[in-house]
């Protein structure tokens, strides 16, 4: 499956439609949260297109499927 480029502002709004928060930002990252159990974090970096690995790694992080994101 070929993951779309997205940068990290729509990723962060994407995962606000299912129940993550930014709970707050380091540097160029934000630090989102979920806001229910089990209450999983996910770090999203702020850059204008991120690389296919990271938005691997930013699915799992989140508990997400591949194919659901």
């Amino acid at each position: 499956m070929k993951l779309p480029v997205l940068s990290g502002l729509k990723i962060v709004k994407a995962l606000g439609k299912i129940g993550f928060e930014v709970d707050h930002q380091t540097d160029s990252h934000f630090i989102l949260r979920e806001n229910k159990e089990p209450f999983r974090r996910a770090t999203i970096p702020n850059h204008k297109t991120i690389a296919p690995g990271t938005l691997l790694a930013i699915i799992k992080q989140t508990g997400l499927q591949e194919k659901n994101f």
